[in-house]
């Protein structure tokens, strides 16, 4: 098969099933969950972006399986342009890429959980009992602290952030990036240019969120 219809098809495949996961939720949600709810989930507003690539690939499959032998040697300007659109839209599509797997996708409880309003880039719900706990991991997020004893500088990747929505608390599970024995769960505060954290001295508090990331 020539590259480009390879690569083409290839992405049809992958972002298609995507595009189909959303639609597909978003009808099986809409009737039990309200407009206004179901409009700030992120998946919703940005489905466009996939339904236009989708159009895109599909034009190009076109073009591609109808051009000559002469034109083999010729640049691809279907395939530039779609490897263009997505490349201007990479930040969506990988926010989507993120949606399909989430567990809010297919959620219609009407719940108390902050949701998309707490989502960070690279990241998704990959737990929720759909009443008081879930969690979210994060493909690459890390975090420079400064141990109060010793004033270094650390920097740590955060393994997971659980809520709890019934104390409206969040925690953050931590690893020191060059020594994996060094791990934290603190109270999360995060906020629009810093995040805050603090220390949790309930023991039982402590023990039930390092659980709850144990069994993951």
């Amino acid at each position: 098969m020539d590259k480009d219809l390879e690569f083409i098809e290839s992405e049809q495949n992958y972002w298609g099933k995507i595009y189909t996961d959303i639609m597909f939720a978003i009808s099986e949600v809409s009737p039990f969950v309200e407009e206004k709810k179901l409009k700030i989930r992120k998946y919703y507003v940005k489905k466009d972006v996939l339904k236009e690539y989708n159009k895109l690939l599909e034009t190009a499959k076109s073009t591609n399986s109808k051009k000559s032998f002469f034109s083999l040697f010729k640049n691809n300007s279907s395939v530039d342009l779609i490897k263009d659109f997505k490349r201007k839209n990479l930040d969506d599509f990988n926010e989507l890429e993120k949606c399909s797997s989430c567990e809010c996708l297919n959620c219609s409880f009407n719940c108390n959980f902050k949701s998309c309003s707490s989502c960070r880039k690279g990241s998704h719900i990959t737990f929720c009992d759909k009443d008081k706990v879930n969690a979210r991991i994060f493909e690459n997020f890390t975090l420079d602290l400064v141990n109060n004893d010793t004033k270094i500088t650390s920097k740590y990747k955060v393994l997971a952030v659980i809520e709890n929505c019934e104390l409206h608390k969040q925690y953050i599970l931590l690893e020191n990036v060059k020594n994996n024995n060094d791990k934290l769960i603190l109270y999360y505060y995060p906020g629009l240019k810093d995040d805050d954290f603090g220390e949790i001295t309930d023991i039982d508090e402590f023990n039930f969120v390092a659980e709850i990331y144990q069994s993951l």
